[in-house]
């Protein structure tokens, strides 16, 4: 039986990047090179924007460094607090036309390039997202029975102790990027 993953981010919009990336580096976390991520997202069938997300699957297909990854989320919590499966794929054409097949519908592409830094098991993401701006996410993976709020208020605390200038948003990429390029 796969072991149900359950991964737990807060997301922040960063106003100042460079201070960023110096402030991350005065507490230890040097973040690594830029890796450009091509993500395609999908929505179960029956769901569109502006409906509750909670239960609902959530499919991307992500290439990066030639590899390409299918990843299955589902909101438990909330938006950030996801039950997570995610494996490798061969080949992206061939995924995309099974999840067409099994109903999902492609809704946004998100690009970015992303730095990520690690300690323990905390993840820190910072990222150019085309079309949204830049952002920082601290993201960890936690085992069932953890209440999901409760991890993203001490991710909170430990990214608000950093005294980085950014801004909470409860959004996700998808939805920032679907926002962003329906007012443009």
């Amino acid at each position: 039986m796969p072991i149900q993953r359950r991964e737990i981010e807060v997301k922040y919009r960063l106003h100042d990047t460079a201070a960023a990336v110096d402030q991350l580096a005065g507490h230890g976390f040097h973040l690594s090179p830029p890796v450009h991520q091509d993500d395609q997202a999908y929505a179960e069938p029956g769901w569109d924007y502006g409906q509750p997300k909670l239960g609902v699957a959530f499919a991307r297909l992500r290439t990066q460094l030639g590899r390409h990854l299918f990843t299955l989320k589902k909101p438990q919590d909330n938006e950030m607090a996801c039950l997570e499966h995610e494996t490798e794929v061969a080949d992206r054409d061939e995924m995309h036309a099974a999840l067409l097949a099994m109903g999902f519908r492609p809704t946004v592409r998100i690009v970015k390039s992303r730095r990520t830094a690690a300690r323990g098991d905390l993840s820190l993401c910072l990222d150019e997202v085309e079309h949204a701006g830049s952002f920082l996410e601290a993201e960890t993976v936690v085992p069932p029975g953890r209440p999901g709020l409760e991890v993203q208020a001490e991710l909170d605390r430990f990214v608000r102790s950093l005294n980085l200038d950014v801004e909470r948003t409860t959004d996700t990429y998808d939805s920032l990027v679907r926002a962003a390029l329906v007012s443009a």
